[in-house]
């Protein structure tokens, strides 16, 4: 993705079936499931990098020592801050008894860190400051252990003052920035109901189903209770991803399939995939179940989770974006009139690469039919001249852009900053015939277009191509997300402003006047939640139309040379990514009222020249 939003979070959890003397038995240390934790947070490091997270509890633990531990780091590096320090705790350890990494009981009783239930967060700010504070997993505390609670997330909820509201509970500032603490009360006072109605054997699976129930938003949450239970949850749309494996030695759960397998080393179909509405739910004896906690609706899982966010080691993942980027190849193959000899194809960034392949081999399967065609058409008049020249022929690729080191300045003016913004990245020279060459580059989305027009069109003006075609693996953005992905102002949209542009251009505004009054009332009346009104703005345009004025707005005035712009349809978004056909983003067709409130209040704040978020 060209232009960087924020988005995700990254969850792990793992639950030790065994004693710590087992690990170290069998695996030669007593930190075993540290390390996997590790490796199971590196392995979706791409998920969060504004802070990390990691809470543990140890069981059976003697009255007044403490059991419940936690440690947060908001440092550029925040995974390998948080570990380095747990490290670190351990050499200190090792001053006193050298070999005190033998004896699972002393470590389990001197290192905090050292639990039994273990859960870790990477973190996308996309409600509250980047301070440390923000940083899942929060934690309830108590003298009770039945009574502490950890909790982290990938999500986001609209509805936190509703939820505060229901509890009777003035939120001070930090529990208005942060949905996480809206989450936490919640699931908390409930948990709290079950432990007194049986403190021995407490119903978690009950005490989720009464919060879960209250949530309005897109969510996979972990827990950890200081009596030993644990559970990962999914909202009822299947949203935010969650995936778990299992065997007599530990219980997994992250938000990527691959980097469950890499960590333990298993098979695709050995993890599973946590369906919406349930929850696993963990004992204290190690025991688990699969609850459903909140009744299953249409199933609308992120589909940029498969166009972007996740890694595309997974195998389904990489398939789908070759599928994104061979349905892109017919229409490509129109646009340059079939001329691939004067064709040059490139990616940008390099999470566009997969999609490339995919655009490549539609390429190369519409060669392959021509050099059949040709050969047969000779009709046995063939040399090995003639044979060798039509079977070299390639589809011509280039690495035309290299991002380079991020850029720093102690330059304020905004004109200097652009010429700053222009070198993001740089360019492979000779790779392309000045004037004849098209060039063309996909990228995986087009969110404001900002990259694109201050920095990519100038960079590749540069070889002086004779045009230059932009691919987006995913549909125009039109619509704010508000389940997790940081794209909430409406105005950032490149897509919605194109159709504001051409609304003016048109003698149209009083669509949006329209717009906006319908949306005062419904606000008026507290209904924003039930309509989307804003698809209004974008219904006397085709998408094409939209694409050709996007195109313009992402070409610098002073280049002359033509730039378009080709997005994926949403058919073929649903064809190539069957399982995650959340789209609201691209069609406004969201899966909770939250959802049209959201939108319909970006809307009024866009109008309003308000520049906050919609939630």
């Amino acid at each position: 993705m060209s232009d960087a939003i924020k988005h995700e979070c990254g969850l792990a959890f793992i639950r030790l079936r065994k004693s710590f003397s087992y690990y170290l038995q069998q695996y030669g240390t007593v930190m075993y499931g540290l390390n996997k934790l590790y490796l199971l947070m590196e392995k979706q490091h791409n998920r969060g990098q504004d802070g990390a997270g990691v809470a543990a509890v140890k069981l059976n633990v003697e009255t007044g020592y403490p059991f419940l531990h936690r440690i947060r780091s908001n440092q550029p590096q925040s995974i390998a801050d948080i570990f380095f320090k747990i490290g670190e705790e351990v050499k200190e350890l090792e001053k006193y008894q050298s070999d005190i990494k033998q004896f699972p009981n002393l470590m389990k009783g001197n290192l905090p860190m050292l639990g039994e239930l273990l859960l870790g967060h990477l973190r996308y700010g996309t409600q509250g400051k980047n301070n440390v504070e923000f940083c899942h997993p929060f934690i309830k505390r108590s003298i009770q252990p039945s009574k502490n609670l950890a909790l982290a997330g990938n999500f986001n909820l609209v509805n936190t003052d509703e939820l505060y509201d229901l509890l009777n509970i003035n939120p001070g500032e930090f529990q208005k920035q942060s949905d996480l603490a809206a989450m936490m009360e919640t699931i908390h006072h409930f948990l709290l109901k079950e432990d007194d109605k049986n403190p021995n054997h407490p119903d978690v699976g009950g005490a989720l189903k009464k919060a879960t129930q209250l949530f309005d938003g897109g969510f996979t949450v972990g827990g950890l209770i200081g009596n030993g239970f644990s559970f990962i949850m999914r909202d009822a749309h299947g949203i935010r991803p969650a995936y778990y494996y299992i065997n007599d030695e530990v219980i997994v759960a992250a938000s990527e399939r691959a980097a469950i397998r890499t960590t333990f080393n298993v098979a695709e179909n050995e993890v599973l995939e946590l369906l919406p509405g349930k929850a696993l739910i963990v004992d204290n004896k190690g025991n688990y179940t699969i609850q459903q906690v909140i009744e299953p609706q249409e199933r609308r899982a992120c589909s940029f989770e498969r166009i972007y966010f996740s890694r595309g080691s997974d195998e389904k993942i990489y398939r789908e974006r070759i599928a994104l980027g061979h349905h892109l190849s017919k229409t490509v193959l129109e646009r340059i009139n079939y001329n691939l000899k004067n064709t040059i194809f490139s990616y940008i960034p390099n999470t566009a690469e997969i999609a490339f392949y995919g655009l490549v081999k539609g390429m190369e399967e519409y060669l392959n039919k021509i050099k059949i065609d040709r050969i047969l058409s000779w009709n046995g008049n063939v040399t090995p001249e003639k044979l060798e020249e039509m079977i070299n022929r390639k589809i011509r690729q280039e690495k035309i852009a290299i991002k380079d080191v991020k850029l720093r300045t102690f330059i304020t003016e905004d004109s200097s900053r652009n010429e700053m913004v222009q070198h993001v990245y740089d360019i492979t020279y000779g790779t392309l015939k000045k004037n004849e060459d098209t060039l063309i580059v996909i990228d995986d989305s087009i969110v404001r277009g900002t990259t694109l027009k201050e920095s990519i069109v100038r960079m590749l003006a540069r070889l002086q191509p004779k045009k230059i075609i932009v691919l987006s693996s995913a549909p125009q953005i039109r619509y704010p997300d508000c389940y997790g992905i940081d794209m909430s102002k409406m105005g950032d949209f490149i897509a919605f402003r194109a159709a504001i542009t051409l609304l003016k251009e048109k003698g149209l505004e009083n669509i949006l006047t329209k717009t906006l009054e319908k949306i005062k009332q419904l606000q008026k009346d507290n209904q924003l939640h039930t309509q989307n009104v804003v698809k209004q703005i974008y219904k006397p345009f085709t998408a094409e139309e939209i694409s050709l004025k996007i195109a313009e707005l992402i070409t610098p005035s002073e280049i002359n040379i033509p730039v378009e712009v080709i997005y994926q349809t949403i058919e073929d978004l649903h064809e190539s990514c069957p399982t995650n056909t959340g789209d609201w983003y691209f069609t406004g067709n969201y899966p909770t009222p939250g959802g049209n409130k959201v939108c319909n209040k970006a809307f009024l704040n866009f109008m309003e020249g308000k520049n906050v978020r919609g939630y």
